[in-house]
């Protein structure tokens, strides 16, 4: 199976912070699972970060460093994505999880995610 991870997600699982669920961790365990991430969460990383409304457990440059040494494939923000962006229902209001939708949307992922709001829309999602 494919699946996208949720910024939350790839945090959690980089950092080892135990707060996924069990069956999240079993499916990010998995190496029969393909597991992707979108350029749009690091940003998101990124920008909370450095506004302090995110704490890591490493600076950001060694988080970077731990996605490039994991078997996470990175998705680069694509037109089909911000086109499936654009049709979106106004559910939520987010632009960082709205445009993750629409990758996983786009590339017929499964979204690893605990945010509901996430979860209210017509997607393959889990957790």
């Amino acid at each position: 199976m494919r699946y996208l991870l949720d910024t939350h997600a790839l945090i959690w699982h980089l950092d080892k912070l135990r707060r996924l669920s069990p069956r999240a961790e079993k499916i990010i365990d998995n190496d029969g699972n393909r597991l992707y991430i979108s350029s749009v969460s690091l940003w998101e990383i990124a920008i909370k970060n450095n506004l302090g409304k995110l704490k890591l457990n490493t600076t950001f440059g060694e988080f970077l460093e731990k996605v490039r040494n994991s078997d996470i494939k990175l998705l680069q923000i694509r037109d089909e994505y911000l086109n499936r962006l654009s049709d979106l229902p106004s559910i939520h209001k987010d632009p960082f999880d709205r445009l993750l939708i629409a990758t996983a949307l786009a590339e017929n992922l499964t979204i690893i995610t605990a945010d509901e709001n996430v979860q209210k829309y017509d997607m393959p999602w889990t957790w």
